[in-house]
């Protein structure tokens, strides 16, 4: 589930670029916004291995565990956090 997870946010990345590069920057910010959502979901799940698939369900529960998981374990920079 995470490569798949991977795969999405590469396709949403793409997406955001192509509407950047189209002048639409509301498109391209909401395109970019899914694609670290679910890189940071397809990280957790990683680290986290059979872990419960509502583990970063929402903006907030993603951030938290994001926060605690990797963040505070020293796995990413904090400033990524």
């Amino acid at each position: 589930m995470p490569k798949d997870l991977i795969c999405k946010a590469g396709r949403a990345l793409e997406s955001a670029q192509l509407l950047r590069n189209a002048g639409d920057i509301d498109g391209a910010c909401n395109r970019a916004y899914y694609a670290i959502f679910d890189a940071a979901k397809a990280a957790l799940l990683q680290i986290l291995p059979g872990s419960d698939p509502m583990v970063g369900k929402t903006p907030i529960g993603l951030i938290a565990a994001f926060g605690l998981h990797l963040v505070k374990t020293g796995l990413v920079p904090a400033e990524f956090g």
